[in-house]
């Protein structure tokens, strides 16, 4: 529980880190997170004595995560930008809606029956985006770029057969030659932010990666040792804070149309968690710990 509580509130108090890495611009700061949490996960891989593991992942494997690592990317990007940009209220609706986005895309994709409530609930997400939509005049890029790339992740880690950590950081080292050339290239043209700016500066973009892979190591200790309605739950605490963030200390707008637009989204998740709990039997509750397919996140 600890660790599950521990990802969570971590991933929400993400605002407060990313605008300390300015001037850097979000491009950079995401190749940074790249490059230092590749370095991260290799040291946990070698700890772990999981380093023989990539030798033995399949042809369609390193396909499926090199998909996963440009999904995760582009979502590593959009959150950047918004968590430096005054859109952190954005980024938490679309973690919000983001299960609703999941199941929507099992439907599609997987076939998978929808039930009443899981029917109702999407309704309302697309009633909320609506007045969301109409409230500032165009759709919510960032929360359904948010939404929408992290499902689609989701999606893709569901069929990976690989251990979680080796997985994420396959993603990583996937996306490293292309993260690092840019940083080397901006250095070269005098346009980077990694030296020039105070020890203090380059410490703090080398912590991109720990600020990421710890959240993930978490997570993965509590995914395996928590039942999948208790992860489900604690999801919520992530955009709660970030919301709270971008309220409270990022004074961003919260005109009355998309309080609006939140309430329903709560709406739908409570309508979704409800139906979930409806359908599940005392031998469920009762039997072995269930874990997650998607076993990674954000931000």
């Amino acid at each position: 529980m600890l660790a599950g509580v521990g990802a969570f509130v971590w991933w929400g108090l993400c605002p407060g880190f990313f605008p300390l890495l300015l001037p850097a611009g979000s491009l950079e700061v995401l190749a940074h997170r790249i490059v230092w949490s590749a370095l991260s996960l290799f040291l946990v891989l070698v700890v772990a004595r999981r380093l023989g593991d990539l030798r033995r992942l399949s042809g369609r494997t390193w396909l499926l995560l090199l998909v996963a690592s440009t999904l995760i990317s582009i979502n590593w990007g959009i959150y950047i930008w918004a968590a430096t940009n005054g859109h952190v209220v954005d980024a938490a609706l679309g973690y919000f809606i983001n299960p609703l986005v999941t199941v929507a895309l099992g439907v599609l994709v997987f076939r998978e029956r929808i039930g009443r409530w899981q029917l109702i609930a999407l309704a309302l997400a697309v009633i909320a985006v609506v007045v969301l939509t109409s409230e500032v005049g165009a759709p919510p890029y960032v929360a359904v770029g948010l939404a929408a790339s992290f499902a689609l992740y989701g999606l893709v880690k569901k069929v990976v057969v690989a251990d979680p950590r080796v997985s994420v950081a396959v993603e990583t080292f996937l996306a490293l030659p292309l993260a690092a050339g840019y940083l080397v290239t901006l250095q070269v043209l005098g346009h980077g932010h990694f030296v020039g700016f105070g020890t203090g500066h380059t410490i703090l973009l080398v912590l991109a990666g720990p600020v990421t892979a710890v959240p993930l190591l978490l997570f993965a200790a509590g995914a395996q040792r928590l039942p999948l309605i208790t992860m489900g739950l604690l999801f919520y605490l992530n955009p709660a804070l970030q919301m709270a963030w971008g309220v409270l200390i990022g004074h961003e707008p919260m005109p009355t149309g998309r309080w609006i637009g939140f309430a329903l989204i709560w709406v739908a998740l409570a309508v979704m968690t409800a139906g979930s709990l409806r359908k599940r039997t005392p031998s469920q509750d009762a039997g072995t710990v269930e874990t997650p397919a998607p076993e990674s996140s954000s931000r």
